[in-house]
């Protein structure tokens, strides 16, 4: 459900992003894994990660 959601909102401030599906690639689940989460969505922008959508911290870090 956030998935689609964080997609959205990338897509409507024309930001290129790569969606990785951890159900169906062990590599991005290491990934993931490696940042220390267990749940999706993840968004890494700049090194900064967002849990979920938190649509206020993406916008903020999107305007750096």
């Amino acid at each position: 459900m956030f998935c689609s959601k964080v997609k959205e909102f990338l897509s409507q401030k024309n930001v290129d992003f790569t969606e990785r599906n951890v159900a169906a690639d062990e590599a991005a689940l290491g990934e993931l894994e490696k940042l220390g989460y267990m749940s999706t969505p993840v968004t890494v922008i700049d090194g900064e990660a967002v849990v979920g959508f938190d649509q206020p911290r993406l916008e903020k870090l999107l305007q750096n």
